[in-house]
């Protein structure tokens, strides 16, 4: 800890003997020409500009950017730039065809803080367990429409006047203002339509925009608004909880002669799929909501704002999963002779049908649900006098995920008729088959759970009040920025009511079917399960509803009031900073101290099996209601430098601390977990903040207008980084009514490092022509010893790597654009770490200029048609994803 603070401070003393020493001079202000730029060209002209004024290290897209790139959300925009990766779930959802979450440098998405406007935003999410169990500080970028934006940086070396949270940096979307407009009345539009094709649907796009400023430029108002439909198509194999391990306590290793089991000592200790499954996931997504900003200057000296937005994700979903059910024979039944073990491995099995045992279980899950953010924002920008401003902020977000209604069945079949696997390693799915009866006619048993009410809410009220004084005096101190900030979080996961099943098998078992698509998974390879049959979403929700009792407000013993998944988590935060800007004839920076201070407080439940200990029960069991509470307070230092080596040559040096508070779940959730497998996840209270000491170096030529070659190394050291372990407790489960042992992940802190290197290049070619590509090396590692041996860090990609084409002229315009991300640790799939296969994706854009007014433009996602793999081991495999391409046909209005 010394140590860590002895080299930060050395480097940041370093910095200010450098401004004590050096030539005085006056600042030179620099005169811009007023010139209006338009395009891809002038785009990549005005963020190279914004880079290179910056003192500190940042990456810019602006508006054009986002007009003119194949993305539609925020999160799309950014993936190419470098250091920046991007994930497309949150939690055990699998990969999907839309990027969702954002990280920074190799490491998770929750320790990259994403804010609007310089605020924090609300946020949750549409997948159930994401609401309740796997709850980051990250933002949904799916609740983010690239239409939002003016520009987006990305603040990968920290300031003090930077809020506080993002420890590995800060993407800060600023939406557009009304009196930033030229023109007296704008008026813009789009009509669309996107393309699934492996959805084989085509749904339409909407957004427009009305600006009026009045002639004096002292009022102007802004109405923006959005309604974006698809229809989303995954195909994949599916390996949930992964492989588990066979034990000296089981049938099949120790043998039963009662049971007729012969011994099987090579087996033990070998690694067999607990469940594979065929899977079809389908959702239709509805994103609709809108941007309302007014701006008032009632003098000159002062401009007032109040700005809403609002921002809501229908995203109802019907997932089946037809599963090999191995952790119902595997552990009982041995194998036929001539099976195989490789490196622990069970990697070819076949097992003759025995009456009784059930081989197959087939998971229908049909899910409404939805998400949505908002916020309401006042500011006020003071010009006190010639040389000192104010700024200040109040505002309020909220973010809300629901599930409110979930139908599901769950049938096993294949009674008795055997099963069989062939396993080829990590890059190919399962060859699996499983005999006897499958149909509707086959079922052997039925049962239901989770048709439950899941609530996620997150809410923030704050406070900012910022100065800045200008120094006139021709001196290297040029300014200083000082101000303060309060916030008051509140995050909790609510499951207050559901449903008493009756008998919905009698219902449902005549119910309408229907079958996986034809050609099914063909994206994906393998020999598995494909002419699957499954009931309709109306048939099942028909069977569930009908048949099922509701049971609202009733809290006690006889209630649906499911506290297990009920938490809940305030935070009060206070932040103060003071900086100092420098200014030289060649060189410029700053320094400054943030002091930060948070107070937590957090509510959850632990099951208890005896009355007594109880403090609520219901028909989940019985729970104590516990309480912690955390303060941490600390001091945050950064140093930028910024050294103009010549007229088109830049060298950057920063250093700072940085730190994040761990995730919401992590602090508060209860223990949850599959009663399939039973395995499943909890928190933990007694976290501490990840604290990042961050050294930072990057040389940046500009060597032609729209040109740069930037190379840049950094390095972070992670103190209390989030790892995860594995302990055993007891939860209650909805399959046997009573508690049972289940392996749970905990977070648990660990230290560990990152350090990588970047390199950018940009260049137009003659008038019209353009490349640009960018590479990052991420080196990550933890203390913390995962149970397959290794030290990775969560999140932490090796290599990432973006390359880029465009053309451009008065009328037409081109952009191709390929992005490539190495493998990397998600986190663990039931006890096991998994990881994320190399995966890159195919972008390309058109763009017409018919007239003035209209233009026309052809998106195309994913064109390579990719599938994302997930993997245990470099033997054991965990999933295979296919969603197919998507193309965005539209016409853009503009007045």
């Amino acid at each position: 800890m010394n140590t860590r603070k002895t080299l930060l401070s050395a480097a940041i003393v370093s910095c200010i003997a450098f401004s004590a020493h050096a030539q005085q001079a006056a600042p030179t202000a620099t005169d811009l020409d007023t010139v209006t730029v338009t395009g891809i060209r002038g785009s990549m002209e005005k963020s190279l500009d914004t880079k290179r004024e910056a003192n500190a290290r940042v990456e810019v897209v602006t508006a054009e950017d986002v007009g003119k790139l194949p993305a539609h959300n925020v999160a799309d925009t950014l993936q190419r730039l470098p250091g920046v990766n991007i994930s497309s779930s949150s939690a055990d959802e699998g990969g999907f065809d839309e990027a969702d979450r954002v990280s920074l440098r190799g490491t998770s998405p929750s320790l990259t803080q994403t804010l609007i406007n310089g605020h924090t935003v609300g946020s949750a999410d549409w997948f159930v367990l994401s609401q309740g169990n796997n709850v980051g500080r990250s933002v949904s970028y799916s609740l983010l429409p690239s239409e939002l934006v003016s520009s987006v940086e990305v603040n990968k070396s920290s300031q003090a006047k930077l809020q506080d949270g993002g420890t590995t940096g800060t993407v800060n979307i600023i939406t557009r203002k009304p009196l930033e407009f030229s023109k007296q009345f704008t008026a813009e539009g789009s009509i669309g339509m996107v393309r699934s094709d492996q959805a084989k649907s085509n749904d339409p796009q909407y957004s427009a925009l009305f600006n009026y400023k009045n002639d004096e430029g002292t009022f102007g108002v802004m109405v923006q608004g959005f309604s974006q439909k698809r229809e989303l198509r995954r195909e994949a194999q599916e390996i949930p909880g992964g492989f588990f391990t066979l034990g000296p306590n089981d049938d099949v290793v120790k043998g039963n002669a009662a049971k007729g089991i012969a011994p099987h000592p090579d087996l033990n200790g070998v690694a067999v799929p607990g469940l594979l499954g065929s899977t079809l996931f389908e959702q239709t997504r509805e994103r609709r909501g809108g941007l309302v900003s007014l701006q008032f200057k009632p003098t000159d000296t002062l401009t007032l704002g109040l700005n809403g937005f609002s921002s809501e994700l229908k995203a109802n979903n019907y997932n089946r999963n037809f599963m090999m059910f191995g952790n119902n024979f595997a552990k009982s039944q041995a194998p036929d002779p001539g099976y195989v073990v490789k490196d622990g491995v069970l990697t070819n099995a076949t097992y003759t049908g025995k009456p009784g045992t059930n081989y197959a279980v087939y998971d229908m899950i049909y899910r409404e649900s939805k998400a949505k953010s908002s916020y309401v924002t006042f500011d006020a920008d003071w010009q006190i006098s010639d040389s000192l401003t104010a700024k200040f902020q109040a505002g309020s977000t909220k973010g809300t995920g629901e599930t409110p209604r979930q139908y599901i069945a769950e049938v096993t079949v294949g009674g008795g008729g055997g099963a069989s696997w062939a396993t080829h390693g990590a890059g190919s799915p399962i060859d699996w088959n499983v005999g006897g009866d499958l149909s509707p006619n086959g079922v052997t048993s039925f049962g239901t759970w989770g048709n439950q009410q899941v609530t996620a809410e997150d809410k923030e009220k704050w406070a900012t009040l910022d100065f800045n004084q200008y120094f006139n005096d021709g001196g290297v101190l040029s300014s200083i920025d000082f101000g303060l900030r309060f916030a008051d979080h509140k995050r909790e996961a609510l499951s207050p009511e559901g449903a008493t099943p009756g008998d919905i098998w009698s219902a449902l078992k005549n119910g309408a079917t229907s079958n996986y698509p034809n050609g099914f998974a063909g994206d994906i390879g393998g020999t598995f399960p494909r002419n699957i049959w499954y009931f309709t979403p109306g048939a099942l929700k028909d069977a569930v509803t009908n048949n099922s009792t509701w049971l609202a407000g009733n809290d006690g013993p006889t209630g649906r009031h499911n506290y297990g998944a009920e938490w809940q988590v305030k935070e009060k935060n206070f932040a103060g900073y003071v900086q100092a800007n420098f200014r030289g004839d060649w060189w410029s920076g700053n320094v400054g101290l943030r002091y930060v201070n948070i107070k937590q407080d957090i509510n959850t439940y632990n099951a208890v099996s005896k009355a007594a200990d109880a403090d609520v029960s219901s028909l989940f069991g019985m729970w104590e209601s516990v309480a912690f509470q955390n303060k941490r307070n600390r001091v945050l230092p950064s140093a930028n430098i910024k050294f103009d080596l010549d007229d088109n040559l830049v060298l950057r040096v920063a250093a700072s601390q940085t730190q994040t508070l761990p995730d919401y779940s992590a602090l508060g959730a209860s223990s949850y977990g599959s009663d399939l497998n039973r395995t499943g996840g909890g928190g933990n209270p007694n976290l501490k903040p990840t604290l990042s000491t961050n050294l930072d170096a990057n040389l940046e030529w500009y060597f032609m207008p729209r040109g740069l070659l930037s190379v840049g190394a950094y390095h972070m050291d992670l103190k209390d980084y989030i790892a995860f372990d594995v302990v055993s407790r007891q939860l209650y489960s909805e399959l046997t009514n009573q508690l049972e042992t289940y392996q749970i992940s905990t977070p648990i802190n660990a230290d560990g490092k990152v350090t990588g290197v970047e390199v950018a290049y940009e260049q137009p070619i003659g008038e019209y022509f353009g490349v640009n590509a960018n590479y990052t090396y991420a080196n990550g590692t933890t203390a913390h010893t995962w149970s397959d041996g290794s030290h990775n860090l969560l999140g932490t990609s090796k290599n990432t790597y973006n390359v880029g084409a465009y053309f451009e002229n008065e009328r037409f315009g081109a952009r191709v654009s390929y992005t490539h991300r190495s493998s990397f640790l998600i986190s663990l799939s039931g006890t096991n770490p998994y990881y994320q296969d190399d995966f890159g994706t195919l972008s390309a854009s058109l763009s017409f200029k018919a007239t003035d007014w209209l233009s026309i433009s052809l998106d195309g996602l994913n064109l390579n048609n990719p599938t994302y793999k997930y993997y245990q081991t470099a033997a054991i495999p965990t999933s295979f994803y296919s969603n197919g391409r998507q193309y965005y046909l539209n016409f853009r209005f503009k007045y």
